[in-house]
């Protein structure tokens, strides 16, 4: 895999701290600032190359929505075993599908992996055994989600799976608070400063709006999915898997 640069976007104070974007900055420091903030991380990907051994079916596809530097399709393409499957890399950040073309040249994949740089609203799921939003749809304004996953729903075969994973927040305050401390405490834990955590959070309040479980739960179930799970939770992190 290639090599990436240690985060310190947010180690100086900044006069002004513009909202978070996925550009040439983050994307150099990308897998050290995923593994030092969202607990589980690697976790979480290795078990949806898992479920994409269990899942994909001959000649389907796996659409990698947000797919960033290609951790979840390099992950699933080493469990992938059913015949004809391809893996559709999804990303609207140039610099991120310039470098998860990179780390798919670095590892030779028997799964053909197609990067596609646009915004997955003009995606449209067709042939889908698998779909997964790894940390995705929390950047999507919120009256556009159901859309989105209606649209999965739609382009899933029967038997298909969404893969959501995400940072959610809990319906109290109280208990809201408790899992952002522990949050900051894994930050803080992981050499980030107070002034990094304090910086980071400004930058992405306006851009990461999260749901509660129960709204991700509502929502799949009004797209048209029989079946939600919550299959992974840490601190304020979690993955769902959605059955259609």
């Amino acid at each position: 895999m290639i090599s990436s640069g240690k985060d310190a976007i947010y180690s100086s104070p900044l006069a002004q701290v513009s909202d978070f974007r996925f550009d040439e900055n983050v994307a150099e420091v990308f897998p050290d600032m995923i593994q030092r903030s969202v607990p589980g991380y690697s976790t979480i990907v290795d078990a949806i190359g898992q479920m994409a051994g269990k899942y994909m079916q001959a000649g389907a596809q796996l659409y990698d929505l947000g797919c960033s530097l290609g951790a979840v399709s390099l992950a699933a393409s080493r469990y992938i075993q059913a015949p004809g499957c391809q893996i559709i890399g999804v990303d609207n950040s140039q610099a991120m599908i310039e470098r998860c073309q990179r780390h798919i040249q670095a590892f030779k994949s028997d799964v053909p992996i197609q990067l596609v740089c646009d915004d997955l609203q003009n995606i449209r799921i067709t042939n889908a055994a698998m779909v997964v939003m790894n940390f995705t749809l929390q950047f999507i304004a919120p009256p556009q989600r159901l859309d989105i996953l209606q649209g999965i729903y739609q382009g899933l075969n029967p038997g298909g799976i969404l893969v959501l994973s995400e940072k959610i927040r809990h319906p109290s305050e109280a208990g809201n608070e408790l899992l952002i401390e522990l949050h900051h405490e894994f930050k803080r834990r992981n050499g980030y400063s107070e002034l990094e955590i304090s910086q980071k959070r400004t930058a992405l309040e306006n851009v990461m709006l999260t749901d509660s479980f129960s709204q991700h739960e509502q929502r799949l179930k009004q797209a048209g999915f029989s079946d939600v799970l919550l299959w992974f939770k840490c601190f304020n992190f979690a993955s769902l898997v959605a059955i259609k």
